[in-house]
């Protein structure tokens, strides 16, 4: 049987009056964030995600930003080795990734650093106009990640694209240098805690050694939840979302990224046997496979944000609050209802039709 959308307020042809009357009756209508939001309310909502994997066809979506991310994944790695380049020494990039020998699948890790040590070999060397001109290309090719994440989530977030190619484009762009500028804080910030776990090895013991590598861990997990909210927020073609109310859907996008990306890391070392069945191309397949997997994670927790903003009869956008249909957001201008909550209204619209 196939999937079908829930139903919302506009789609009920609700008037204000019937909107008040409902939010004793929704659960979560009254909720100033997520965490506001009552276990019945968090049931509706996991149903609502589950139904909307299919209607938005989470599955293909994934796909395609797969696709688009490796065709942009070198020139975003340049971008954030020259940024990188510009305050320390960009060798150092190449070192960071033995951080992630114990998470990322190995094939991964291959392709990875080849591809750090080219573009640290070739970016050493320039400097001035060069530079900016290799960033820009950079930035150009790196777009594409951006501007297919732009695509899946305007899907999700049920909006249609109205902004020109100029703004597209800027959006693209600055989306990009977002991406990669916490990337070089999280290198900045990987190498502090190795310097000072190195430094001080000698004279802490394990248990200190564990922490340190611990807090290493948070930041980093911290900067991949932050990369997530600012595509929830600023990609989709609709008034941005508090961060409130983008924070439990980065959250879990972090969580199960690392969660698929560990269990893909063992499936792929001691489950399938890709080398058998790709032969040489079996690095690209995994790095493939691996990269819609962790694009499956990001637009699930899309998907969890919208869905509760969808919950919530709040304005969930930024700025001074808005009634129910002039707040610049399909999902936030509509509220989901059950099957009991649609009687009620159909109910009143019978009574107001009768009166005289």
């Amino acid at each position: 049987m196939a999937s079908t959308p829930p139903a919302t307020l506009a789609d009920a042809g609700a008037m204000p009056a019937d909107v008040e009357a409902l939010a004793d009756q929704v659960p979560g209508a009254r909720a100033h964030s997520p965490l506001d939001m009552p276990p019945s309310a968090w049931w509706a909502i996991i149903k609502r995600v589950y139904v909307m994997n299919g209607v938005h066809n989470l599955a293909l979506l994934a796909a395609g930003v797969a696709f688009f991310v490796f065709l942009a994944f070198v020139p975003l790695i340049a971008v954030t080795v020259l940024l990188y380049g510009l305050i320390a020494d960009p060798g150092t990039v190449a070192n960071s990734l033995d951080l992630l020998n114990e998470v990322v699948p190995s094939e991964v890790l291959v392709i990875l650093r080849e591809q750090l040590l080219q573009i640290v070999t070739t970016s050493s060397t320039q400097q001035g106009l060069g530079l900016v001109l290799a960033l820009l290309f950079s930035t150009y090719g790196a777009m594409r990640a951006a501007t297919a994440m732009m695509r899946a989530l305007n899907i999700i977030y049920e909006e249609h694209e109205t902004r020109g190619f100029f703004r597209t484009t800027l959006v693209a762009v600055m989306i990009t240098l977002g991406m990669a500028g916490i990337a070089v804080v999280g290198l900045v910030s990987i190498s502090l805690f190795s310097y000072v776990r190195n430094f001080l090895a000698p004279y802490i013991g394990a248990s200190s050694l564990m922490l340190i590598q611990t807090l290493t861990w948070v930041v980093a997990a911290m900067l991949v939840s932050v990369t997530f909210a600012i595509f929830f927020r600023y990609a989709p073609d609709r008034r941005a979302a508090k961060w409130r109310w983008l924070s439990l859907g980065s959250m879990a996008s972090t969580v199960l990224w690392l969660c698929i990306t560990l269990g893909f890391g063992f499936y792929a070392a001691n489950v399938s046997d890709y080398n058998a069945t790709y032969g040489s191309l079996a690095a690209i397949v995994i790095f493939l496979m691996w990269l819609f997997l962790s694009a499956y994670a990001v637009l699930i927790g899309a998907e969890i944000n919208a869905e509760t903003e969808r919950q919530t009869f709040r304005d969930s956008t930024v700025g001074a609050d808005r009634p129910l249909g002039q707040r610049g957001a399909v999902l936030a201008d509509s509220v989901a209802l059950d099957e009991a909550e649609q009687a009620i209204l159909e109910k009143q619209r019978r009574r107001r039709t009768v009166q005289p």
